[in-house]
């Protein structure tokens, strides 16, 4: 009988062949390291904002350094418990933010994870908290959940109730804002996940590309 060890140690040369040929994956919430004499972007978001912090990345390389929270931003009140560490003592001189999706999310009791009322509150201090740093700030929508059963299984308030509560404290700061819910709207069929509040790769690199624009716009003068 022959013996199995060729044959293991052949499938164990085959095996790291091939994830030596795999490229890694890029990993959106690693820091990164700053490139010198460029202006520092910070990026606040849930899950969204991970899938297009990439696109975000490669657009604006070599005009920006930009930095993302290392963490899924979740609901409002998760950013009122840790925003002063995302912020850190560094300067930022654009902040792009946004949280909605999270805090619509219906919990077991029924209720939402942040109904209305505290969502405002919450982003009303969340705002005077950015506006503190001396960051020009974008505000992002909300973007669209879909209709129906989700996979898995959840249910969400209404995505305009909270972009509107949103859009009104945002007018009262003079926060500009990046509707990113308007720019994927019209591509939802073909760019978002069935049954799903997330993206397809074409999908965030077109969330990217409006971020990039609204970021850009935003950037000082080069001296």
């Amino acid at each position: 009988m022959k013996s199995p060890l060729p044959f293991f140690f052949l499938l164990c040369a085959l095996v790291t062949t091939v994830f030596a040929q795999k490229p890694a994956k890029p990993d959106a919430l690693a820091p990164i390291e700053d490139q010198p004499g460029l202006p520092r972007v910070l990026l606040i978001g849930d899950s969204i904002s991970i899938g297009y912090t990439k696109p975000v990345r490669d657009l604006l390389k070599d005009k920006a350094n930009v930095h993302r929270i290392p963490a899924n931003g979740g609901p409002t009140k998760n950013g009122l418990a840790n925003i002063d560490k995302w912020l850190g003592d560094g300067k930022w001189d654009v902040i792009h933010f946004n949280w909605g999706i999270h805090d619509l999310k219906h919990m077991p009791d029924g209720k939402r994870q942040v109904e209305p009322e505290d969502y405002e509150k919450n982003l009303r201090t969340l705002v005077a908290k950015l506006k503190a740093t001396g960051a020009k700030l974008i505000w992002a929508t909300t973007t669209p959940i879909p209709d129906g059963e989700l996979n898995p299984p959840r249910t969400f308030g209404k995505v305009s109730e909270y972009n509107e509560i949103a859009l009104r404290v945002m007018k009262e700061n003079g926060v500009p804002v990046d509707d990113l819910n308007a720019a994927i709207t019209p591509h939802l069929a073909e760019m978002q996940i069935p049954k799903d509040v997330h993206y397809k790769p074409e999908g965030y690199a077109t969330l990217g590309k409006q971020v990039a624009i609204s970021i850009e716009a935003a950037l000082p003068a080069k001296k």
